[in-house]
């Protein structure tokens, strides 16, 4: 079967209904000598329409973003193949205690419901875990990769 590569164009709500099913993230930060810092994350979206990630405090993605809130994200389908898009905004770090509840909505938009939400908090609470949350500013087309359409064999 050949593909044929393909770059849509879309409008905010469509790349957010693109995104809430995917949780395969690329999350690139700029490090403190300018070069990139990238990152495999799992990632989902929050009611507000921001990309969502859960780390811990001392991660290079987390002092990258509280030096630098510029972040751009690769948001991958499970297959190789499928669709992809990229992802450009502004990031904010949130630290616990205020990032226990946001991190149930983290989990919520990638897992679905918890046994046990309260189990849940306090895991967090111990592990200290903090939610980069990314407000989307722009993005490219909705792509995937295959032939150009005039050079695809027949």
């Amino acid at each position: 079967m050949v593909t044929i590569a393909r770059a849509d164009r879309v409008e905010r709500d469509e790349l957010l209904e693109f995104v809430r099913p995917r949780h395969r993230f690329t999350l690139i930060t700029r490090r403190r000598d300018g070069g990139l810092q990238v990152s495999p994350v799992a990632g989902g979206v929050d009611a507000e329409g921001r990309l969502v990630v859960s780390t811990y405090p001392d991660r290079a993605k987390a002092a990258n973003l509280r030096r630098d809130p510029a972040a751009t994200v690769l948001v991958h389908s499970d297959d190789w193949n499928d669709p992809y898009v990229q992802v450009e905004g502004t990031a904010e770090v949130v630290d616990m205690p205020e990032a226990a509840e946001a991190l149930v909505d983290y989990y919520r938009s990638i897992a679905g419901e918890h046994p046990d939400w309260d189990d849940y908090r306090e895991a967090m609470r111990k592990q200290g875990k903090s939610l980069i949350r990314i407000t989307v500013q722009d993005w490219g087309p909705v792509a995937n990769g295959g032939f150009p359409p005039d050079r695809a064999p027949a």
